[in-house]
């Protein structure tokens, strides 16, 4: 089941992001790194600036959790994570399903560009990496990033983009 996530489910969404976000562990750079990879206090802050995320539960539990964020005149998704031990179950495909049903916006992701899984994971949902020149201004405008993450970062677009 796909649901919304509310309040009681911080620590699990929490739990999520930093079991899965192991994956980039000595992939992306390591001055990019820190652990946890997503502290409490910045997912907070992400969640107060509008991130809404959304979960993939079963058997009571949250197994995967995406984030959107409406920023100006796009959606963008934020925080794509599923458990380690489900992953290639389906679970990041259906809540990708389910979250790019909710906007007629278009949506742009943004990844680490050593994260090759990550970007053929939404390349092969129909989205597509932006070219490097349009990457930093997207980033710089949308998001807010450090420098550091602009240079290692690759974006990518719905169809519904004409960026």
């Amino acid at each position: 089941m796909i649901r919304p996530c509310t309040d009681a489910d911080f620590a699990a969404i929490a739990a999520i992001i930093n079991d899965a976000a192991e994956a980039y562990r000595g992939v992306i750079p390591d001055d990019c790194w820190h652990e946890p990879y997503m502290p409490d206090d910045e997912l907070a802050e992400e969640i107060s600036r509008g991130v809404r995320f959304w979960g993939y539960e079963e058997a009571g539990a949250l197994c995967g959790v995406m984030g959107i964020e409406d920023v100006k005149d796009v959606t963008l998704l934020r925080h794509a994570y599923v458990c380690t031990a489900r992953r290639g179950e389906g679970i990041g495909d259906a809540l990708l399903s389910h979250l790019r049903d909710m906007t007629e916006r278009p949506m742009l992701i943004g990844t680490w560009a050593a994260a090759d899984w990550a970007i053929r994971f939404y390349e092969t949902r129909g989205f597509r990496c932006v070219s490097e020149n349009e990457k930093g201004p997207l980033l710089r405008y949308y998001w807010t990033v450090p420098e550091r993450q602009i240079e290692t970062s690759v974006v990518l677009a719905c169809d519904r983009w004409s960026g």
